[in-house]
C-alpha cells in the first residue's frame, strides 16, 4: 500500500540521516515480510505517491548495512525489497518467489536484474519465468539469501547487522 511504501521510505531516510543508527533491519508482521503489491491496486487510475523500485535503490545505496528478516513469504515486490538489502535472512519455513508471471505480469521493481546479479542468470530465469517459490533451504544454496535459521529471524538478523 502507498502508506507501507511512505512509511518504509521515510524509515529509510532517518536512519540513514541518525549518526546513532549503525545498521537497518526490515520485517514484516505477523510472521511474514511481505507478500508484495495488492493486485487490486492495478487496475486503478495511478495515484500520487511513492513507487517500490525507488525505495528498494534508496535502500541498495544506503550506506548502512540494511538487513532482510525474511518470515513466511517474500514474495513479488516483497522479494524484490529483499533483494535491495545488502543482506538476508530467512526463517527455515519462508518461501520467496516471484510469482507476477502466473497472472502475466513482470516483476516490475528491477527484481529481474537484482536476482540474475545475486544468483545468476539460469536460477533467475527459473525463478522469473515460472513463479514457482523458492524454499529458504534452496533459497541459500543458490545464494538468495545468507542465513537460514529455524529460530527468532528478528533477533538473528539484529545480531548479523551488529556484527558487520
Amino acid at each position: 500500500s502507498l502508506s507501507v511504501l511512505q512509511a518504509l521510505e521515510d524509515g529509510l531516510k532517518r536512519a540513514d540521516a541518525d549518526p546513532s543508527v549503525k545498521a537497518v533491519m526490515i520485517c514484516g508482521e505477523n510472521g511474514k515480510f511481505s507478500a508484495g503489491a495488492d493486485i487490486r491496486g492495478f487496475s486503478s487510475p495511478k495515484k500520487c505517491g511513492t513507487a517500490l523500485g525507488p525505495i528498494i535503490s534508496l535502500i541498495e545505496r544506503s550506506e548502512k548495512p540494511v538487513v532482510a528478516a525474511i518470515e513466511g513469504v517474500a514474495l513479488g515486490g516483497g522479494l524484490e525489497v529483499a533483494l535491495g538489502c545488502h543482506y538476508r535472512i530467512a526463517h527455515v519455513k519462508a518461501r520467496m518467489g516471484l510469482p507476477e508471471v502466473t497472472i502475466g505480469l513482470l516483476p516490475g521493481a528491477e527484481g529481474t536484474q537484482r536476482l540474475p546479479r545475486l544468483i545468476g542468470v539460469p536460477a533467475a530465469l527459473d525463478i522469473i519465468t515460472t513463479g514457482r517459490h523458492v524454499p529458504a533451504t534452496e533459497a541459500l544454496k543458490l545464494g538468495l539469501v545468507d542465513e537460514v535459521v529455524e529460530e527468532n529471524t528478528v533477533e538473528a538478523a539484529i545480531r548479523l547487522a551488529n556484527k558487520v
